[in-house]
């Protein structure tokens, strides 16, 4: 195995290769999915926080709050009408500012009650409290500990339909790419007897393998990131992230593979990604639909992909929090590239004993 053939198989694969509806499956079809479910659940448009103010007095807090480029600022006037708005949702956390706020301040510790949204994103309750603490220590001038108690409104057990549907969408970018695209081309390849050509060039077998795998392992990672920032989700450490999408994006590929060696023709392939798509995307039920016990995801391979993405970009997780999680796909990305050669090999052989 040589890398310039591999380069070489490459550059024919991307300019030479089939644009089928395949293409368009992998491709169009998710990124159309996420804008639509932003139209319709998210906030594509309108990804601040909003924050309701019920200020007693004249804190000087409020100002540094009003000017704020990170929340959407909202004043009331009493703390029945703040409690409404975030019980239907108008707003993600409402705060009383009593009105000796200010001399609060100089007592070196803040203590708040909030009511938030039940429904409100996780980004959003995590969001508010930095803008908040920023803003105190604006108006005390110093570093001050915040404490909020907060009151849950709304349907508190309730998660945003943009956040349910968002292992979803992700899963959908990475897999669609990384098993489409390689499964597919190796099943034209076999169709159009152009593989059997191949075979009596320099080029070996491992490399066509590995020339297709690299393009469906690039696009499914780009996929990856393009579905989370279409879905206004690409927060947190973007270098984990992109890492978490490309190991998903390996485990994909090589699912690919696997399955474009063995089917012959593509209704076989439709027949397979038909049965096998409990497997793929049953992690994406489970986010749907919290009344499923949690430990059913860990039945999956999938749920591995999208557990840490979604801790790391929706739930402000550490790399402590899903380095297990990380180990585990690593594990599963590692089983499935000893597959994929084993395969390689074994269809080698064969076919030096037909050319024979």
């Amino acid at each position: 195995m040589k890398l310039n053939r591999v380069g070489i198989l490459v550059r024919n694969e991307v300019l030479h290769g089939p644009k089928d509806v395949m293409l368009v499956i992998a491709v169009v079809f998710p990124i159309l999915a996420a804008l639509f479910i932003n139209l319709a659940f998210g906030n594509i448009f309108t990804d601040k926080a909003k924050l309701g103010v019920y200020d007693q007095g004249n804190s000087r807090v409020v100002p540094v709050l009003e000017s704020s480029d990170t929340i959407i600022y909202k004043s009331f006037s009493s703390e029945l009408a703040l409690r409404a708005a975030a019980a239907d949702g108008s707003i993600d956390m409402g705060i009383v500012l009593p009105g000796d706020f200010d001399t609060v301040l100089g007592t070196g510790t803040v203590s708040l009650k909030a009511f938030i949204w039940g429904e409100s994103q996780a980004k959003n309750r995590a969001l508010i409290p930095i803008a908040l603490a920023d803003a105190v220590r604006a108006a005390a001038g110093s570093e001050l500990p915040v404490t909020i108690d907060t009151v849950a409104l709304g349907d508190e057990a309730s998660l945003p339909w943009s956040d349910r549907l968002l292992p979803l969408i992700v899963l959908m970018g990475v897999f669609y790419s990384g098993l489409m695209i390689p499964s597919s081309a190796l099943i034209n390849e076999k169709q159009h007897r152009t593989l059997e050509a191949l075979y009596v060039t320099p080029a070996t077998l491992g490399d066509i393998f590995l020339s297709k795998g690299v393009i469906a392992v690039a696009l499914a990672t780009i996929m990856g990131v393009l579905t989370l920032v279409l879905s206004g989700s690409f927060n947190g450490p973007a270098p984990l992230i992109v890492l978490v999408l490309f190991l998903g994006a390996m485990m994909a590929t090589e699912i690919g593979l696997l399955t474009g060696a063995w089917v012959s023709d593509m209704n076989s392939l439709f027949a397979v990604l038909k049965a096998g798509g409990i497997l793929l995307f049953g992690p994406a039920i489970v986010f749907m639909f919290p009344q499923i016990p949690a430990w059913v995801g860990y039945l999956f391979p999938t749920y591995y992909v999208i557990r840490p993405v979604v801790d790391l970009a929706v739930n402000g997780a550490s790399v402590g929090d899903v380095a297990v999680f990380i180990g585990i796909l690593s594990a599963i990305v590692v089983l499935g590239g000893l597959a994929v050669a084993s395969v390689v090999r074994r269809l080698s052989t064969q076919a030096l004993r037909l050319n024979a």
